[in-house]
């Protein structure tokens, strides 16, 4: 459904995306993520028409997003990360007037349409306010709903939980799945929490280029090197060092502390093996006593900053990760 080759974009000296290639097949949710100026926005902004390319094609719903324009613009529904909406007018008397430009007819059929995605976007308490007059978080629940209301086969989001509160990004990720399900969705978020809920692949862009694609599990496999196992007991280093290193699975093992007589081991981990049934039975014959066994997998926040801050920056890991238990917390 979307279909990128080479695609370039300069401001001046600038080259805000260099040569991009990615796809979206039909039916897919895919996360598009990036850091701050890595040309999320502007490329968005090219498949949605907003911005010409500077050199390379793409196509969308099989149409070029140069020659064809029109074509592409009506087959998308598209969320900006600041919604474009008109202050003045009701939030009932907007999307009617946006149903109306996006060629929704007959009118009886414009208005059902209206009330569906109301009702699907949570806003029909707000209907008959002034848009100027309802939250932010309205306001970017009124912009999703103006995406649906022509129902185009591809949604382009970027941003669409902005502003929300924990409660309202539950809901709008909940319908984002179930777009999903009849639509090809194209999901920009700086919450990769959100992400790995919702998207079944996604694509990391940084300064204009493309270093990460695939589904979770793949990105783990091939850039987190997999699981690691931790083992923290007391006793002798060594027997423990070697127990480990026989288990199922398990690589060379190597020791990350040593305090009050316990000695913390990890070891990567291969395959599908779970050894920590076989390790509490260790400790319990031979009477040792275990403070962790845990199996540890990289998470989305461990790719991100891997690729877009290079290895070795295990306090932005750190701090990704305690970012991941916050927005777990809230939703």
């Amino acid at each position: 459904m979307i279909q990128v080759e080479n695609l370039t974009k300069h401001f001046g000296p600038v080259r805000a995306v260099d040569g991009i290639d990615f796809h979206v097949g039909e039916g897919e949710v895919v996360g598009f993520l990036g850091p701050n100026g890595a040309g999320k926005s502007t490329t968005i902004r090219m498949l949605t028409c907003f911005l010409p390319p500077t050199a390379g094609r793409a196509r969308v719903a099989g149409f070029d997003i140069f020659q064809d324009s029109m074509e592409v613009r009506s087959r998308v529904g598209y969320l900006p990360e600041t919604v474009p909406l008109y202050p003045e007018m009701r939030v009932r008397e907007f999307l009617r007037f946006r149903a109306a430009l996006k060629g929704v007819v007959p009118r009886r059929a414009r208005n059902a349409r209206v009330e569906e995605v109301m009702d699907l976007c949570g806003v029909m308490e707000v209907s008959r306010k002034l848009v100027g007059h309802i939250s932010r978080g309205y306001r970017q629940r009124v912009g999703l709903a103006e995406a649906l209301v022509s129902d185009p086969p591809i949604l382009i989001l970027d941003e669409p939980t902005s502003g929300l509160d924990p409660n309202q990004r539950r809901k709008v990720k909940d319908l984002v799945r179930r777009l999903g399900e009849e639509r090809t969705v194209l999901f920009s978020s700086h919450i990769l929490a959100e992400v790995e809920q919702v998207c079944s692949k996604v694509i990391i862009i940084h300064q204009g280029r493309i270093v990460g694609e695939g589904t979770r599990e793949e990105l783990i496999r091939r850039l987190a090197g997999g699981r690691r196992l931790l083992v923290q007991a007391d006793g002798d280093r060594g027997e423990l060092l070697s127990f480990v290193a026989g288990l199922p699975g398990c690589g060379q093992p190597r020791v990350v502390a040593s305090e009050g007589g316990f000695t913390r081991v990890e070891s990567p981990l291969e395959g599908e093996e779970d050894p920590r049934v076989r390790i509490f039975t260790w400790a319990r014959e031979r009477g040792r006593l275990l403070k962790e066994i845990a199996l540890v997998e990289p998470t989305l926040e461990e790719i991100f900053a891997r690729l877009t801050l290079g290895p070795g920056r295990e306090d932005s890991l750190a701090g990704a990760e305690e970012e991941r238990s916050l927005q777990e917390v809230e939703g």
